[in-house]
């Protein structure tokens, strides 16, 4: 283990919720999917949740993957901040 992944407080790997958000546009869930994918080889099924808004505009999109490594999980993170169609993450 590196000295990063000791100042974590997860034990990898662990599950993990990926939670991202944005204006609801078609095939964001996908982009998302997408994205996470790059670091992740088996997404399982039912790993991705969509739900929007009260008003309809919005999409929060959470994917669960199991995570190897704090650095997995900070490469994920630049990605989706990365993405001009994604305007929060958690």
């Amino acid at each position: 283990m590196t000295e990063l992944e000791h100042e974590s407080p997860f034990d990898f790997p662990c599950q993990f919720p990926i939670k991202a958000m944005g204006k609801n546009i078609p095939d964001l869930d996908a982009i998302i999917v997408e994205l996470v994918r790059r670091h992740v080889e088996d997404l399982t099924e039912g790993a991705v949740k969509t739900r929007l808004s009260k008003g309809g505009n919005f999409i929060a999109i959470t994917v669960e993957i199991e995570a190897q490594s704090k650095a997995q999980l900070d490469a994920i993170y630049t990605d989706l901040n990365a993405c001009p169609h994604i305007t929060m993450t958690l």
